[in-house]
């Protein structure tokens, strides 16, 4: 074992470690301790030993053998310098008392069998500075390595390669895009149904001549939500403009209700353009459509161009607006803020997508987002695939009830006398 070693490779070399003393430890279970210790101070060694003991040990019996190895494997003090771990070798054996029904090691030279030996030859191993990474492990490791998706799951889709970005659309075609269903007007039918149902209840009754009757019902029928995508492709957005298009690509053709649109100096509806199968003939098609590509950003002029000729048309039965874009406007703030205001209170819910909501130092301090936050019901990151599904999560649970609007009075600019 190498003296410097990333922490979270150290981490899965333990999960490893813990597989080949017999405990069964999933590659899940692997990945979950990994994200786990991203959110406890690992330097209380209490607190870091029971986030691995929940993450990687399902059955009691496996206690015993995990503290033994945890004891061997993280036993030096460990010091941390930019990230990595300073770890020593592990010294003495710790000798496990053999279990019920297994034979032990005696003076005669008779060895252990079972799971039992097993442990005590990963124990020993430890000793030996093994984790688990010689040849006859090699499958074990690979299994316990990061798949191309949990490594670009975090990674910020500006410092995409062309071949991540090609990886990336896979992984964004097979996530599962639905959303909250809302009650309709119309009734079906149903054994549980609240609804007595007398045309249905009435026929029936004419098969069996009234005996017995048997009470047909209705429950109120749902629907999904139609979904609105508003989409920034200004200079400002360049960074993100293809990624996010494929995004839109994909979640258009993922779900049954989707109306799409881009803006940069004034609004494009690219629903049809994406309605092809090939994607990159999808991209080209918006290309050749949107005159205003990497331009100006006229937010608020081009939110009342969606009101006034579009909303009526795409914002029935409760939709689900989603606006993507990062708050840089030239336009006029008050405008912005009117037709904020004035697209809230048409949909059911308006959620603003901002890729740089994902940095720990951003605040939106601009002029667009300052106009516009006061309308926005749920206001998130969207610069990684971990966005992605955080968003894909967030719009499947909306449901009947709608979030608390503290909405402010959008008042004109006052002139000097």
């Amino acid at each position: 074992m190498t003296a410097t070693m990333n922490f979270a490779q150290r981490a899965l070399a333990f999960a490893r470690l813990l597989r080949r003393a017999g405990v069964k430890t999933t590659t899940g279970q692997a990945m979950d301790f990994v994200r786990a210790i991203e959110h406890i101070d690992i330097s209380r060694r209490e607190e870091f030993r029971e986030a691995a003991r929940a993450c990687l040990v399902t059955h009691k019996d496996d206690m015993p053998v995990f503290d033994r190895l945890f004891d061997l494997y993280w036993r030096a003090k460990p010091e941390y310098t930019d990230g990595l771990l300073q770890q020593a070798e592990p010294d003495d054996v710790i000798e496990l008392a053999p279990e019920e029904g297994e034979e032990t090691e005696e003076a005669d030279g008779t060895t252990l069998s079972g799971a039992r030996g097993r442990r005590l030859e990963a124990v020993e191993a430890v000793e030996e500075g093994d984790t688990g990474e010689a040849s006859d492990e090699e499958s074990l490791a690979d299994a316990f390595s990061y798949s191309p998706a949990e490594v670009l799951r975090e990674k910020d889709f500006a410092d995409f390669t062309e071949e991540e970005l090609q990886q990336i659309r896979r992984f964004m075609q097979q996530l599962t895009w639905e959303i909250g269903r809302r009650r309709s007007r119309r009734k079906i039918a149903s054994p549980k149904g609240r609804f007595i149902d007398p045309r249905r209840t009435m026929r029936r009754s004419l098969q069996t001549g009234g005996v017995p009757l048997t009470i047909a019902r209705r429950e109120t029928k749902t629907k999904p939500r139609q979904l609105v995508v508003i989409c920034d492709v200004s200079g400002s957005m360049d960074r993100y403009s293809r990624i996010l298009l494929q995004f839109i690509y994909a979640i258009e053709n993922g779900m049954a209700k989707v109306e799409a649109f881009v803006f940069g100096t004034r609004l494009t509806r690219v629903t049809r353009l994406l309605k092809h199968q090939d994607i990159d003939e999808a991209m080209r098609r918006v290309a050749r459509e949107v005159q205003d590509w990497s331009g100006g950003t006229r937010i608020g002029q081009s939110l009342q161009t969606f009101n006034q000729e579009w909303a009526r048309r795409v914002l029935r039965n409760g939709a689900v607006v989603l606006i993507i874009s990062d708050g840089w406007d030239r336009g006029d703030p008050q405008l912005l803020a009117q037709e904020m205001a004035r697209l809230q209170r048409s949909c059911y819910r308006l959620i603003w997508l901002n890729p740089l909501l994902g940095s720990p130092r951003y605040e939106p301090l601009t002029r667009g987002m300052q106009a516009a936050l006061p309308y926005i019901d749920d206001f998130m990151p969207i610069h990684n695939f971990a966005s992605l599904e955080a968003l894909a999560k967030h719009l499947s649970q909306i449901d009947d009830k709608r979030p608390v609007r503290r909405q402010h009075a959008v008042l004109p600019e006052t002139t000097a006398a």
